[in-house]
């Protein structure tokens, strides 16, 4: 039962991803088959998103690194204080 429904699942987001004939012939060549719907209106459309994924990618690069290694190494900081109170420790 799990492989059957695992394969509608796969078979319908094949389907899902694909343009219309209508909308690919709308699309710039680039975009042609990816995306449904009207395609940019002009280059200022590609610039915002490019900016976009910029801003995404970058974010996410500077989220992964501070998570992994936070950097905070001085004694003041905050982290220490809460980490070495004994105070909270019942």
């Amino acid at each position: 039962m799990k492989k059957y429904l695992l394969l509608l699942c796969v078979a319908f987001l094949g389907i899902s991803t694909q343009a219309c004939p209508v909308c690919e012939k709308a699309q710039p060549r680039a975009l042609r088959g990816l995306v449904h719907g009207a395609g940019p209106d002009s280059r200022w459309d590609y610039l915002i998103v490019l900016v976009a994924v910029v801003i995404t990618v970058l974010t996410l690069f500077y989220s992964v690194k501070w998570l992994i290694r936070p950097g905070e190494s001085a004694a003041t900081h905050i982290k220490h204080f809460i980490l070495n109170n004994d105070q909270y420790e019942r």
